[in-house]
């Protein structure tokens, strides 16, 4: 009645899991949506500045500030669509699990050459 199963855990882990993957990229869309937002606003408060308070006027470096102002936001957006998607939990997952198993197979490794250079049974005659 009070216990849980190991089933009913292991699936409130992953449901836990994906909660927090959906809460992380929710943030960062919404990040990006503030960034679109920011830049628009900064834009239109730059050609301000620039054409009708006449700071600078000779030259307008509003262009200039828009254009790098732009390519930092496409890389923001193309880490938000494309990066964070293509290397998202399950590459992390997928990755960790290479990983472990390239671990375990060098311990393996290791512990069967030990075996050959050390066998147990050559050990157990010394101590006798």
């Amino acid at each position: 009645m009070f216990n849980r199963n190991k089933k009913d855990s292991k699936i409130d882990l992953e449901q836990h899991q994906m909660l927090e993957d959906a809460q992380k990229r929710i943030k960062q869309k919404k990040r990006l949506f503030s960034h679109f937002v920011i830049f628009l606003i900064g834009s239109i408060f730059m050609i301000i500045i620039n054409k009708i308070l006449g700071y600078g006027k000779t030259y307008d470096w509003f262009i200039w500030a828009i254009m790098v102002w732009a390519f930092l936001f496409v890389i923001h957006l193309f880490d938000v669509f494309v990066t964070s998607k293509l290397m998202g939990p399950q590459w992390e997952r997928s990755q960790r699990e290479r990983l472990v198993a390239k671990q375990k197979q060098k311990i393996a490794e290791l512990q069967k050459e030990i075996e050959t250079d050390f066998p147990l049974s050559r050990i157990n005659k010394n101590n006798e």
